[in-house]
């Protein structure tokens, strides 16, 4: 079902879409305004381009900051356990150590 927009409130808001034959005549009257309505207009205009992208910044950021954060962690968990086969290492040596000693001394 198509359905006929009017001048104020056309059917679709691209103006390529929209009827070229819907142009307002110098016999209607101008549309009806109140100062609310006026002044959602003016502030609608002066939303900008880095104003409506703030949000999409702010949730790179903290995207960016959960990556940075989770990165430091698994390093300090490959640190640890990186100590941890260390000393895991270290006691094996010494058992072969004192192994040997003992193979040596009988």
């Amino acid at each position: 079902m198509i359905t006929a927009g009017t001048i104020d409130r056309p059917s679709t808001h691209d103006p390529k879409k929209q009827d070229p034959t819907m142009t307002p005549s110098a016999n209607e009257p101008a549309p009806f305004t109140t100062a609310r309505t006026t002044g959602a207009t003016e502030s609608r205009k002066n939303r900008t381009r880095e104003m409506q992208l703030i949000p999409e910044a702010l949730a790179r950021a903290h995207m960016r900051e959960r990556l940075h954060e989770a990165e430091s962690q698994r390093a300090a968990v490959r640190l640890a356990s990186a100590r941890r086969m260390q000393r895991r290492a270290e006691r094996a040596s010494l058992r072969a150590r004192r192994a040997l000693a003992m193979a040596v001394m009988h």
